[in-house]
């Protein structure tokens, strides 16, 4: 797949209204970056960092982590010498600390003098305590290690004095000897104990995919599925780190882990300030909830539908209307959007309820969004006490049958009141109808 590093995909000033919104969301929030030592040497990096730049703008505080597996292979090969592996998951012996120290020496002078460049403060610190890994699965890791504490005390007060950390791949032990950490370890751990809002991996390589398609939103339960199938083995062995470690940042109460090409032009801000993105997005289920609608939604509710009733998709309703009904809309969000609606009906004292103007943004169609929130209303109105849902449509009847298991029917299997209105409306909708059990 060809790389994209023109600006087309740059945040366009008509859509600084959009980014304002999220402004106030992330003001004062923790982002843990995590970037590959094969991004640092590359040609884009140097816009990686203005989108940097312009995070810190916004008062969003930057943790960087880096990689050097890129250099370390290349001194590697430049010295004639076999590393034992280059990327701190395997075993590390001698001379490949040596050498990996050298690279790192090295890295964390290319992101300084760019930070500085950028008129950014930033600190080298030794905020992270290794310890040894010791022995795994019969063989000795060497020095190889995880982390043993981090002074989180240290990083906030960087933080605080508007001080970007910047954290290597090499950290002392007790004894204040160097170990090698894999860098997406090191990023996860960092996330999760700083309360990181959100852990980004930036890498040379697409974003995660499926098919031949990138995959921008991921439950995070769904990529432990698709980790623990063997045709996940399609995914290339550095993005796989990563997904491991973006699970268990999410895990370790990190809401949120993004998997980046970084050298796509002004990725950063593109994936942080528009709500779909141009790379994955791992997410626990506290970041995508379907909820009762409140009278602050009611502008979004008919400006999301005005599509679907231009297409005849969905009956025409007023705003006022609408903002009428608020009670008796759910909506489903993510991130702060609104991106899917549906309206509940009751009829005959609650036993029976229609679901009408269920409508989810393009972008969004074919992901399962409607079917949720048709399963998580059906739950509710079944616990109140409903035993039969019904829905009308003109064009969605695959939808409800074959997504959503609801029956075809007919005028007779409606509440009289609403075969009547059906009948009189002229929209020569069809009937469909799931009985609870």
């Amino acid at each position: 797949m060809s790389v994209d590093t023109t600006s087309d995909l740059t945040i366009k000033p008509t859509d600084l209204r959009g980014i304002l919104k999220y402004v106030p969301m992330f003001r004062g929030q923790v982002f843990v970056i995590a970037v590959d030592g094969s991004l640092v040497a590359h040609e884009m990096f140097r816009n990686v960092l203005l989108d940097i730049a312009v995070l810190r703008s916004l008062n969003i505080k930057i943790v960087l982590v880096h990689g050097i597996g890129q250099q370390l292979r290349e001194l590697g090969e430049s010295r004639n010498v076999e590393i034992s592996d280059a990327y701190g998951e395997g075993a590390t012996d001698e001379i490949t600390l040596q050498l990996a120290t050298e690279a790192t020496a090295t890295v964390n002078l290319q992101i300084v003098q760019g930070l500085t460049k950028n008129k950014l403060r930033c600190a080298a610190t030794n905020a992270v305590r290794s310890k040894e890994i010791g022995i795994l699965r019969g063989k000795d890791q060497q020095l190889s290690g995880n982390v043993d504490k981090l002074d989180i005390k240290l990083i906030h007060q960087l933080l605080d004095n508007d001080t970007i950390p910047v954290v290597s791949p090499i950290a002392f032990n007790r004894e204040g000897n160097s170990l090698r950490i894999n860098s997406d370890l090191l990023a996860a751990e960092l996330a999760s104990n700083l309360d990181a809002s959100k852990l980004i991996y930036l890498t040379t390589h697409d974003g995660l995919q499926l098919e031949g398609n990138l995959v921008t939103n991921l439950l995070v339960a769904d990529l432990e599925a698709l980790l623990k199938d063997s045709a996940s083995s399609s995914i290339p062995e550095r993005l796989r780190s990563k997904s491991t470690y973006a699970i268990k940042a999410i895990r370790g109460g990190t809401p949120r882990a993004h998997i980046l090409d970084g050298r796509i032009f002004g990725v950063l801000l593109n994936e942080i300030f528009d709500k779909v993105g141009i790379g994955t997005m791992v997410y626990n289920n506290d970041y995508e909830s379907i909820r009762p609608a409140i009278p602050a939604d009611a502008y979004a509710i008919f400006n999301i539908t005005r599509n679907a009733v231009q297409s005849d998709a969905l009956l025409e309703r007023t705003q006022q209307y609408v903002e009428s009904e608020i009670a008796n809309f759910y909506v489903y969000e993510i991130d702060g959007s609104i991106i899917g609606c549906i309206h509940l009906r009751n009829y005959e004292g609650g036993k029976t309820v229609e679901i009408g103007s269920v409508y989810v943004q393009t972008f969004y169609q074919k992901k399962g969004v409607g079917r949720r929130m048709i399963e998580y209303v059906c739950q509710e109105v079944k616990r109140k006490g409903t035993t039969r849902v019904i829905a009308l449509t003109t064009q969605a009847t695959k939808f409800f049958t074959a997504v959503c298991d609801f029956k075809e029917g007919g005028y007779k299997d409606l509440p009289a009141e609403r075969a009547d209105e059906a009948q009189r409306n002229g929209r020569n909708s069809r009937v469909f109808y799931l009985d609870l059990n």
